[in-house]
């Protein structure tokens, strides 16, 4: 059996309403800070309207369904029309977004036939495209066994062909691993640009260095264990490092929990037998208050000064001092690839180890830097536009549109392991 991508370059287009998962979970509380996952995907759309197809899209935005309650909240907060605006103004094309009955709080329990009056418009060319509603307003969307399937099944009754570009929206869903077995299913370019370039973080130039920053250890645990195995160096960043201090020095930090230190805990004792491969970044900055970066309210920590049962208030931030040490910069400058899926500081207010960890990154001009998507994207954008678009055209940087995609790859170690991918292949046998 050949693990083979069916490609959309071998899929017959013509004619065919094409059914196509995009990451486009732009939209924070309905407005768009970075179009780039959109704009990613224009490669895909232009190639299957020069094929003579007509596309229907669909996208997830946000989290839309609470996990306590099972209930699904349909608002403007989670609306795909953001996205149509923006596309509409890009591309000078019309777009038509079906509406569905709202069943209280269970968002929609299925696609109606009142969509066929709008593929009838698609395929006569009186509409150029129609956008789904947020796929996580369909209750079918994130269920699981015989209700996940019938969604599946709905969806492909609204085409002759699925694609999915969506290499971000890894997790095992209708629209991107229930909707194969009914379609013909091919990956799109976008999809197929994401999967080469993991092969620079698989076959990594050595010295290869990773950076991991987040809210929570518990989310990128597996990934970490990965990573200290396959990389030359590790430097941790925001919640994830302070539980990471609170392992190894015995303190406490105002903001993180007992799992998030039970967990850290069991991950410095096994890094021990990597001796040396994690780089302290030994300036933190610790603040009294959430509420902002308050003159007085905040002030520079020297980890190595801690005592042994000492407490912290919140943690917010890297100093800048620390990427000007020595010991760091000789890691940075020396490294050959560089994986960054991090962001320093809490956001919007603590920036300075952000903006100091990516010039740092920058100021070594022979290493591939190969960049998580979301969070890390968005603030390299707000914080230094500059180095940005020149990032987006350099081919020593990569930016991925998916960061959780990626650290899901890397605990599997492959692209294989991620859900529709493997869907994909396992389909076109």
């Amino acid at each position: 059996m050949k693990n083979t991508l069916p490609v959309i370059q071998e899929a017959d287009l013509k004619g065919k309403v094409v059914l196509v998962r995009v990451d486009h979970n732009v939209v924070k509380s309905g407005f768009i800070h970075d179009p780039y996952r959109i704009d990613a995907t224009f490669g895909t759309l232009f190639y299957i309207l020069a094929k003579g197809g007509k596309i229907i899209l669909m996208t997830h935005v946000g989290r839309p369904k609470d996990k306590t309650t099972n209930t699904i909240n349909i608002n403007e907060k989670t609306s795909i029309q953001p996205i149509v605006e923006y596309l509409k103004g890009k591309l000078h094309i019309t777009i038509e977004v079906p509406e569905f009955y709202s069943h209280q709080d269970q968002g929609y329990l299925s696609i109606e036939t009142n969509i066929n009056h709008a593929i009838k418009r698609l395929k006569s060319s009186d509409i150029d495209v129609i956008y789904l509603p947020n796929t996580r307003w369909f209750k079918g969307e994130e269920a699981k066994g015989d209700e996940q399937d019938r969604f599946a099944n709905q969806l492909a009754g609204l085409a002759d062909v699925y694609v999915n570009d969506a290499f971000g929206s890894w997790q095992p869903h209708a629209s991107t691993v229930g909707i194969n077995k009914y379609l013909p299913s091919y990956a799109g370019f976008l999809m197929q640009k994401e999967i080469k370039n993991l092969e620079r973080l698989y076959n990594a130039e050595k010295p290869f260095l990773a950076v991991v920053a987040g809210s929570k250890f518990d989310t990128k645990i597996e990934p970490l264990y990965a990573l200290i195995k396959k990389a030359d160096k590790l430097v941790l960043g925001g919640v994830m490092y302070n539980a990471y201090l609170c392992a190894k020095y015995d303190i406490s930090i105002k903001g993180v929990d007992d799992n998030d230190k039970k967990l850290a805990k069991e991950f410095y004792e096994f890094s021990k037998q990597y001796k040396d491969k994690i780089v302290e970044l030994p300036f933190i900055i610790e603040s009294d208050s959430l509420e902002g970066r308050i003159e007085g309210q905040y002030r520079t920590i020297d980890i190595r000064c801690l005592k042994s049962g000492e407490q912290l208030n919140y943690v917010l931030d890297v100093a800048a001092e620390s990427f000007n040490l020595d010991e760091v910069k000789n890691v940075f400058h020396s490294a050959k690839t560089v994986f960054v899926n991090a962001v320093m500081g809490f956001t919007p207010h603590f920036n300075e180890g952000t903006i100091a960890l990516d010039t740092l990154i920058d100021e070594n001009p022979d290493a591939v830097k190969l960049y998580g998507g979301g969070d890390t994207m968005q603030e390299l954008k707000r914080l230094l536009p500059g180095l940005y678009i020149m990032a987006l055209d350099s081919p020593k940087y990569y930016i991925f549109t998916g960061g959780g995609a990626v650290l899901k790859a890397i605990e599997q170690g492959t692209h294989l392991g991620i859900a529709p991918i493997e869907e994909l292949i396992k389909r076109s046998q």
